[in-house]
């Protein structure tokens, strides 16, 4: 992994869960201590709650409200962040570095350690694997490693390495921002969006984003002049900038134009000058070599989607990676995270750069899917080879979207209610049967040995009973009641049904009702084929 940003942490931590020990080297020498990303999407802590950092991002986070929109001083605007009942996390925002630290300490607790000071300089690959040189304090060395995996930013080595074209364009605009408090009444848990348009068009803006502290900002205004820098001809002109950095009176400036009210700006912790582009790979890796990331995509920084996108590469990318190290990967399984994430950073670039131009207010969808899309809850693989319907299936998820959350789940010997989340907490697939008779347990039971063994012990196997059910107890798979229902609601399940859950929480398969034949040809285009016991080879 060359790269110890979020995105590299998150494809070191999900190799090491599933047993695959990896390097994760990064240039830098010390972690950067700077809140630029800050924001937070329900999805993103979904996947935390898999990885085993939930917890203590929660107790470190704040939670996001909404956005409050003035313009001329005027409030002109309000969005709520109201999440939907059936999404277990709201929107939160924590600085860069806290998650940085909170990832590297996840890290760190399953085996792995991140190499400081270390550079890529360069690398070959071939059919077998890569020739890395790196460079450190003590001199260069070249070593072997089977894969590589670019992490490394806006302007990442590895994707210059590959030749990838990374098409786009830099907005004219400079920006600074503030890690700073402010004295004001207005509502915590909101971004403050502030600017001054003359007319029509907007020719100064100030963005607040709350960060865990009493009236604590991060803060991004236009820079004045005498704070700009010229950007180096060729290079891809997004992130920090070298040169001065602004001052709290550069902020407090900006504040006495364009605040909502009076307020003072005091404790500037951190700030930059930077510049923002849109930019998108053509490819996401070649052979044994990918990337992920703002070394795949950049965009503006409204909605707060890049990391979080970048997040949702990583953990993609990562369980693929290792199985193909592992040997179980199906021929063309790396092939799939070209296939399902490309489009989805062609589709965030695309709405990040229109929202910024236009505002929130110019969607034209209602707001109850802006909030889930700006969430990343909409974001699917229904297009990808990697998933199959049997059929047979009325209502709930397709394969390719994600596995909805479920409460009021019951098992044996726990006397509270359990999530379906809490049953998908594991680094592996998941299959989960949905009974109303007795009659379907052999079948079941069949299903799961034949589960198990295709994917080389890789998988879980849940039994889900209907509430009205009776007798299903008894059996020899983990039997869960849907006891409230919202299963049953949630997937559309009949007596019969199966559903398979990928690691990063997508349906992968599902039928009504599933066969060992529907089951063995979809998993079979996912893992190596796998010896049977029982089974002629």
């Amino acid at each position: 992994m060359v790269g110890a940003g979020p995105v590299g942490l998150t494809v070191g931590i999900e190799l090491f869960r599933r047993g695959v020990p990896c390097r994760v080297i990064d240039r830098l020498v010390e972690a950067p201590q700077y809140a630029q990303a800050v924001g937070i999407q329900p999805r993103t802590l979904e996947v935390w709650e898999n990885l085993g950092v939930l917890r203590d991002a929660l107790d470190a986070a704040v939670p996001l409200r909404g956005q409050l929109v003035y313009i001329n001083g005027k409030r002109v605007a309000r969005m709520d962040l109201a999440v939907p009942p059936d999404v277990p996390y709201g929107f939160v925002a924590l600085p860069q570095h806290v998650t940085e630290r909170l990832l590297t300490d996840r890290l760190y607790q399953l085996g792995g350690h991140i190499e400081r000071g270390v550079e890529l300089v360069g690398f070959e690959s071939d059919s077998d694997g890569v020739n890395a040189r790196l460079r450190a304090a003590d001199g260069e060395q070249e070593v072997r490693v089977g894969y590589l995996v670019g992490v490394d930013g806006a302007h990442s080595r590895v994707r210059k390495g590959l030749g990838l074209d990374f098409a786009g364009e830099a907005f004219p605009q400079r920006y600074m921002l503030g890690d700073v408090e402010v004295d004001w009444t207005l509502p915590t848990g909101y971004v403050i969006r502030s600017s001054h348009q003359a007319d029509g068009r907007t020719d100064d803006v100030l963005v607040c984003v709350p960060l865990p502290g009493t009236g604590r900002y991060r803060m991004s205004m236009l820079v004045p002049d005498n704070l700009a820098t010229k950007s180096a001809q060729g290079e891809v002109q997004h992130g920090m900038e070298a040169g001065p950095a602004p001052q709290l009176h550069h902020i407090q400036a900006v504040l006495d134009r364009l605040s909502p009210e009076p307020a003072r700006a005091h404790t500037l912790r951190w700030s930059s000058v930077f510049r923002i582009s849109h930019r998108l790979s053509d490819w996401y890796g070649q052979g044994r070599v990918f990337i992920a990331g703002d070394a795949a995509h950049i965009h503006p920084p409204t909605g707060a989607q890049g990391m979080n996108t970048g997040i949702q590469d990583g953990v993609n990318l990562a369980w693929k990676l290792a199985l193909a190290v592992q040997g179980a990967a199906a021929d063309g399984l790396l092939a799939s995270y070209q296939v399902e994430r490309h489009p989805v950073g062609e589709e965030v670039v695309g709405r990040t750069v229109r929202h910024a131009r236009e505002g929130f207010e110019a969607d034209p969808d209602d707001p109850s899917t802006v909030i889930r899309r700006e969430a990343q809850l909409l974001v699917h693989y229904r297009d990808s080879p990697l998933v199959g319907d049997g059929g047979g299936c009325s209502s709930g998820p397709l394969p390719g979207e994600r596995a909805p959350d479920c409460r009021g789940l019951r098992r044996a010997a726990v006397s509270h209610p359990l999530r379906l989340f809490e049953l998908l907490a594991h680094p592996h697939h998941t299959l989960l049967l949905y009974a109303d008779d007795i009659a379907q347990l052999p079948v079941f039971t069949e299903l799961a040995q034949l589960a198990s063994a295709l994917a080389g012990g890789r998988m879980k196997t849940y039994l889900i009973g209907a509430a009205t059910s009776a007798r299903l107890d008894g059996n020899s798979l983990p039997l869960i009641v849907d006891e409230a229902g919202e299963f049953q609601g949630a997937y559309g399940a009949t007596g019969g049904n199966g559903y398979l859950v990928r690691p990063d929480g997508y349906v992968g398969f599902r039928a009504a009702p599933l066969t060992c034949a529907d089951l063995r040809s979809h998993l079979e285009g996912v893992f190596a084929a796998q010896p049977i016991p029982g089974e002629e080879s």
